[in-house]
């Protein structure tokens, strides 16, 4: 049998550890052992459709941040659509950190992106802090391209709230859709729409990102509030 914290701990690199504390400030040090992504994957592949697999799903919460992030995982190789969901919102209320939450995007989804659809907007309208979090970025994901309907912008306006990493992942998606549906996008931020931290977040993130133009980052430069 497989000792999964053990597993962990034989690719402990306490350098990472120290840098990627830095990144997720709202988790404590001590939950952090110091794994690199490949390592997490690479264990995930080992564990997948084993014993020791179901029995660490069901085992939550996890002491360790790098144990939520091989929980993420393993639900992404679920190939069965209404299971992976079923263990999706068994997981999500114990997600406390913005890597855990965006690392994970189950390719089953894309199966069956009409109920997934129903269930994002479940989740938008959530307490959660990453439970919303995660609903934004499966909006992202999976309805920004040959899946787009303006009411997904939408459903991103209205979301109203006061958490940083709700508000940091609104942006992210606003400078997404505006590199991949500018038309649609861009009067959000014209007629400002959006709450001011989140329409100048957006603006950031889009003068950052090498998918915008330099016209249209001058242009929206100019609609900073």
């Amino acid at each position: 049998m497989i000792n999964i914290q053990q597993k962990l701990l034989e690719f402990q690199d306490k350098k990472y550890k120290q840098f990627n504390s830095k990144l997720i400030p709202n988790i404590s040090p001590d939950t952090q052992i110091g794994v690199r992504i490949p390592h997490i994957r690479k264990i995930a592949k080992e564990l997948k459709d084993t014993d020791e697999a179901k029995a660490f799903l069901n085992a939550l919460p996890h002491k360790y941040f790098e144990e939520n992030n091989l929980h993420g995982y393993l639900l992404e190789m679920i190939n069965n659509f209404d299971k992976a969901l079923e263990e999706i919102e068994k997981f999500l209320p114990y997600i406390d950190n913005w890597a855990t939450c965006d690392t994970i995007t189950p390719k089953i989804f894309r199966k069956n992106l009409p109920a997934l659809y129903e269930k994002i907007k479940v989740w938008l309208k959530s307490d959660e802090t990453y439970t919303i979090r995660f609903g934004v970025n499966m909006l992202m994901k999976f309805f920004l391209d040959e899946n787009f309907t303006e009411e997904v912008l939408l459903l991103v306006a209205e979301i109203r709230s006061e958490e940083y990493y709700v508000n940091t992942v609104r942006a992210w998606f606003f400078a997404t859709a505006i590199a991949k549906q500018r038309e649609a996008t861009l009067p959000y931020l014209e007629n400002k729409t959006l709450d001011k931290w989140t329409h100048n977040k957006t603006i950031q993130k889009c003068i950052e990102s090498f998918r915008i133009t330099k016209e249209d980052k001058s242009k929206l430069k100019e609609m900073k509030l």
